[in-house]
Parts: structure tokens; C-alpha cells; sequence
């Protein structure tokens, strides 16, 4: 399941955001300013991020400058949502690096084709780059991760990830939380300097592929 962050400062518009991604199968966690969402955004590692540009404190520009400044967070979809629709405002939006720039208010068809297109995209990309590497993997043992600077724990979960498992599966396979399993891949996430599990997954293959570990 797909896990977008939604940033927003209107409680009521937070509240209807939401529950419209969840009711189209998504996993929604929110942020109610943009300091918030990028704590949220680096803890959580979610697949799209969905953010209000006018907001106290610190507004969306802001919360995309820092989160595309990150390893972690770099290449994470983000769609800027805002009743600033001008042309100034979405070329200050698409220079930061926003994926998409939708005005107030938006339609739900709109949005969902949004997310789902951004979605789709950064899929793609994933798998343009695992195509270009060369993978012949050893999955025998998760020794060979430990020299990513993973502690062997941490490894283990690595090894699962870059098989395709999901933190359900990767749960049941170590026999622990899947809370567990997000707590490690968060830190695998940060020590890797990696934004998700796609990224993760490559590190990982080009460990396990190198010419010593082919059989």
C-alpha cells in the first residue's frame, strides 16, 4: 500500500484530503504545518507527498527546498495543492522541483489522477533504473550487506526489501513487529542515503550481484 503524506494547516481541509486518498486504497498521514511535515516526511519515507504552499511558520516552499536538499526525501513525488494559481507561483513551485501544481479548489478527480500519474511515474523510474543494473543476486546470506554500514539486523531486513517483500512479509519472515520492520527501514533509509525502498533496492542488488557473490 502506497503511503502519501498530506501537509495542510486548513484542519477541515486536512480532514477531507485524507479521507479521500484513503477511500482510494491509500495510506494517509498528515502534517498540520510545514516544520511538522518535514519531521513527518523524513521519519516516515512516504511514496508522495501532497502540500498547501500558504502555511505559518514555514510555507510549502519552504518545506520543498528542504525536502528536496535531503538524500532521503530527494526524489519523492510532491504535488503542491494552493489557491495560489498565478504564473508566478507555479514557476516558483516547478523551479524548486515540484512534480505537479494543482489550484484551490480541486476537483477529486483531479487530484486522484494526479497522485495516481506521479505515482506511476516515479514507478517507472525505479524500474529504468534497476534495469540498467546488472542482477544476478546471491540471496544466501545477508553477511555481504553489513558492509553498507548496516547493523546485521538491519541487513537481514535490506536483504527481504531487495527480494520485493513488503514489511507484512518481511515481519513474518524475522519473526518480529512490522512496526519493527519500519523502524529498521527508516534507518536503512537514512544510512543509505536513499528516499525509498526502489533506491534501497539497487544498493542492495549491486552488493549482492557484484562478481564475487555470483555463483
Amino acid at each position: 500500500m502506497k503511503t502519501i503524506l498530506v501537509i495542510e494547516d486548513e484542519p477541515e481541509t486536512l480532514d477531507n484530503l485524507v479521507l479521500m486518498i484513503e477511500m482510494e486504497g491509500f495510506r494517509a498521514i498528515r502534517a498540520s504545518n510545514g516544520r511538522d511535515g518535514i519531521e513527518v516526511a523524513l521519519r516516515e519515507a512516504p511514496d508522495l507527498i501532497l502540500c498547501d504552499v500558504s502555511m505559518p511558520e514555514l510555507d510549502g516552499y519552504g518545506v520543498l527546498e528542504h525536502l528536496r536538499a535531503d538524500r532521503r526525501t530527494a526524489g519523492c513525488p510532491f504535488i503542491f495543492l494552493t489557491a495560489k494559481g498565478d504564473k508566478k507561483d507555479l514557476r516558483t513551485g516547478m523551479n524548486l522541483g515540484a512534480d505537479d501544481y494543482l489550484t484551490k479548489p480541486a476537483g477529486a478527480e483531479d487530484l486522484l489522477e494526479a497522485i495516481h500519474a506521479r505515482l506511476e511515474r516515479q514507478e517507472e523510474k525505479e524500474e529504468a533504473a534497476l534495469s540498467r543494473v546488472e542482477v544476478r543476486p546471491d540471496f544466501d546470506s545477508a553477511k555481504p550487506l553489513e558492509a553498507l554500514g548496516l547493523t546485521p539486523r538491519e541487513a537481514e531486513v535490506l536483504l527481504w526489501l531487495a527480494q520485493g517483500k513488503a514489511n507484512g512479509d518481511i515481519a513474518a519472515v524475522l519473526g518480529c513487529a512490522e512496526n519493527t520492520v519500519k523502524v529498521h527501514t527508516a534507518r536503512i533509509f537514512e544510512k543509505l542515503g536513499c528516499e525509498n525502498r526502489g533506491a534501497a533496492a539497487i544498493r542492495a542488488l549491486e552488493i549482492l550481484s557484484k562478481p564475487s557473490r555470483r555463483r
